[in-house]
């Protein structure tokens, strides 16, 4: 891989989708720097637990994977209650190649406590804490970032900008005359983390709807390392945590679930969900990346996952742009891509919420019969929604298309990839290539792999140059 000697890409955020972004990019030798309106790391909560494999895939990349998936619990079994019925259960098993379990549950906060030690060791990664961004202005040709610091305001310029600034990025979306239509729930959800012996429980995931303890609302319940508990109650709007916390009540609540167990309440929060997305996730040199770009509830584990993914096909598309191989058509395609993967992200959790929290009577109706009818008729319970949970976007609407995907991340992650059942040379370009042969391919096939595993064309032999050329906009 030739040096690049240009200027660091600015990351926005040092949440952990901005942590990918700067070690992927570190990864294809482009310095980052990333700046973070807080003053310092604060390591509190669970918030988003559930790591998919092809997220664990990513943070291998960069190191971090295999002691995440380690340290992470993988629950078996997913049980769902009506009142104090089982409806039903599930059983996963995981018959997949790769050397990660399907997901794990392990604390956010814990991801980036891991990130920022790969970080600590990648000296062409700057983190600036209390950098608070307060204009973007587009050049054509770079970008130049304006921040508020204790020392005094700052500029940068740069050739792109990665924007991973959270859901409050107000500030990014308004410089970029972006909309951030969808709509937010008037329920609240009540989410604790409590340390508690539970030895039955320790790999199963419960969701509970309409408990006699949280009547017409639901409860989920998930384990994650060290006996920690996470419980997420839907409560009413208003909800008063401070005077639940006060009176006593909140520990009543706990009770319900864990009886007479002793437990400690390390961490309890209240959200409000939301399902919003931009109407842009690029606008020229500037992308936009995780909840600053899309919002959505978190049944089914789609937020930091599709986060993940949005900081991978960001990095190497930004990576092949800044070293030369490919032309601004290909950052270009970003938009389309992650457009598409938020959308269909969006509609899986908005169908979810339309059954969790309905806000028709109509919709209330329908999941009252669907549960009632649960009880006693197996084929109903296909009908219940509790999440559908994430699995990496198939870019069908790309405007480079890939016609399949895989898990190739470990072959593919260094350039692209080519997959034949026979000899095959690699293509003449200065982009880093592999070449796999001996596979189970129809001969004289051949698979152009990205460096995200997903496969950008199908082709003959003789057309893989043709192949190449066009994935790279040349």
């Amino acid at each position: 891989m030739g040096a690049y000697d240009g200027p660091p890409v600015v990351v926005i955020g040092n949440g952990p989708v901005g942590q990918t972004t700067a070690l992927l990019l570190a990864r294809w030798g482009i310095p980052a720097v990333v700046l973070d309106a807080h003053p310092q790391r604060t390591i509190e909560g669970s918030r988003s637990i559930c790591q998919q494999r092809d997220t664990l895939e990513v943070w291998d990349s960069v190191g971090a994977g295999r002691q995440i998936a380690d340290e992470g619990v993988t629950w078996r079994v997913a049980r769902t209650y009506f009142r104090e019925h089982e409806l039903f259960h599930v059983e996963f098993s995981d018959a997949s190649g790769s050397p990660f379990p399907p997901w794990v549950n392990i604390a956010q906060s814990r991801v980036e406590e891991l990130l920022d030690e790969r970080i600590a060791e990648t000296p062409s990664i700057e983190v600036r804490w209390g950098h608070r961004v307060t204009g973007l202005r587009d050049l054509g040709d770079r970008v130049v970032v304006a921040a508020d610091t204790a020392d005094g305001p700052v500029r940068l310029e740069t050739p792109y900008v990665v924007a991973c600034a959270g859901a409050r990025g107000d500030v990014v979306r308004d410089a970029l005359g972006l909309s951030f239509d969808g709509r937010s729930f008037d329920d609240r959800f009540l989410i604790c983390d409590i340390r508690c012996e539970l030895p039955d429980r320790t790999l199963e995931r419960r969701f509970h709807f309409d408990p006699e303890w949280n009547p017409g609302r639901q409860v989920l319940i998930h384990p994650c390392p060290d006996s920690v508990f996470r419980i997420d109650w839907q409560v009413e709007p208003g909800f008063d945590l401070a005077a639940e916390q006060a009176s006593g009540a909140l520990d009543a609540r706990i009770r319900q679930v864990v009886g007479e167990r002793a437990f400690e309440v390390v961490w309890c929060t209240v959200y409000r969900f939301h399902s919003r997305s931009v109407d842009r996730m690029a606008v020229g040199r500037v992308l936009l990346a995780g909840d600053v770009a899309h919002l959505m509830a978190p049944f089914g584990a789609r937020g930091l996952n599709s986060g993940v993914a949005d900081a991978e096909n960001a990095a190497w598309k930004l990576a092949f742009a800044l070293h030369g191989w490919a032309d601004g058509s290909l950052v270009a395609s970003y938009d389309a891509e992650r457009g598409a993967a938020a959308r269909a992200n969006l509609a899986v959790t908005s169908r979810t919420m339309d059954f969790l929290v309905p806000q028709t009577e109509e919709g209330r109706l329908h999941r009252r019969d669907v549960l009632e009818r649960a009880l006693a008729d197996p084929a109903a319970r296909g009908a219940i929604d509790s999440g559908t949970l994430y699995a990496a976007h198939r870019y069908a609407g790309s405007p480079r298309p890939p016609v399949a995907d895989g898990r190739l991340r470990a072959l593919a992650r260094d350039g692209l990839l080519l997959l034949a059942a026979g000899e095959l040379g690699p293509p003449a370009t200065d982009v880093p290539c592999a070449v796999a042969t001996d596979l189970d391919l129809p001969p004289g096939e051949v698979w152009l792999v990205r460096p995200d595993a997903h496969v950008a064309a199908v082709v003959d032999a003789g057309s893989v140059g043709d192949a190449v050329r066009d994935l790279l906009g040349r």
